[in-house]
């Protein structure tokens, strides 16, 4: 009797082969902590928007073609009222409450529809007005390496500045910054301005735009290249596909 008993003591204390022990019996649970989520490359979540800018969304986007690929980046330069900086007033036309009233130059603008990705202010300060992976309204009629509506595949940024004043170190900085996020996350091949993709109808961001200053700070080895003023692109090869 005494050797049925310390059987059974031992078959209590030591699992048979073959059997798991439960949880609780003859053994402490082991708590797995889950893996917090990853964030995609690049700082973006996975709609596409940027950690650290600040968020004001504009109703001026859509969503891109299916299978169309995010590669070319447009620079912009705008000011509101012209050559006046800071305020709301660029925020105010992106997302429709611009007030035709509270400059002679508001007229003429207040009723478009437009918006971009990103704003880069004076400062460095940067707010977003559209997920990167949506298309914004921002560059009109364009095209790039032969490749018309150049919203369908690119990130549009604007600079608060105008085509005469320089850009500030701050605002190259962050640009730069935000370049190579985006060739993080998305196959970017170039980087061009608003003249670029709409020559003979848009002049920003201006000879002010120094074009070199971005290439040295992106760095040879960036995957993004810089246009150089009036390059249109030229024909190029053909688009990846995927977002």
């Amino acid at each position: 009797e005494r050797g049925q008993s310390v059987c059974e003591l031992h078959g209590r204390i030591v699992a048979p082969a073959g059997r798991a022990r439960e949880p609780g019996r003859g053994a402490r649970a082991v708590k797995r902590r889950p893996k917090p989520p990853q964030r995609p490359a690049g700082g973006f979540d996975r709609l596409g928007w940027l950690a650290g800018a600040r968020r004001v969304r504009s109703p001026n986007a859509d969503a891109r073609p299916a299978g169309v690929a995010v590669t070319l980046v447009v620079v912009h330069g705008i000011s509101l009222p012209p050559g006046r900086f800071g305020g709301d007033a660029i925020a105010r036309l992106f997302t429709n409450r611009l007030d035709p009233a509270a400059h002679p130059s508001f007229r003429a603008i207040a009723d478009l529809r437009v918006s971009a990705h990103f704003l880069i202010r004076r400062d460095g300060a940067m707010v977003q007005f559209v997920a990167a992976g949506d298309r914004a309204w921002h560059a009109g009629t364009s095209q790039w390496r032969g490749r018309e509506r150049c919203n369908d595949y690119s990130i549009g940024i604007e600079l608060e500045g105008t085509d005469e004043r320089p850009y500030t170190a701050r605002q190259y900085a962050r640009l730069a910054q935000v370049v190579r996020r985006l060739a993080a996350r998305w196959p970017i091949a170039d980087v061009a301005g608003h003249s670029d993709v709409a020559p003979g109808r848009k002049t920003d961001p201006g000879p002010s735009f120094d074009r070199a200053r971005l290439a040295r700070l992106l760095g040879r080895a960036a995957a993004a290249r810089v246009a150089v003023a009036g390059d249109t692109g030229g024909p190029g090869p053909a688009p990846p596909s995927g977002l």
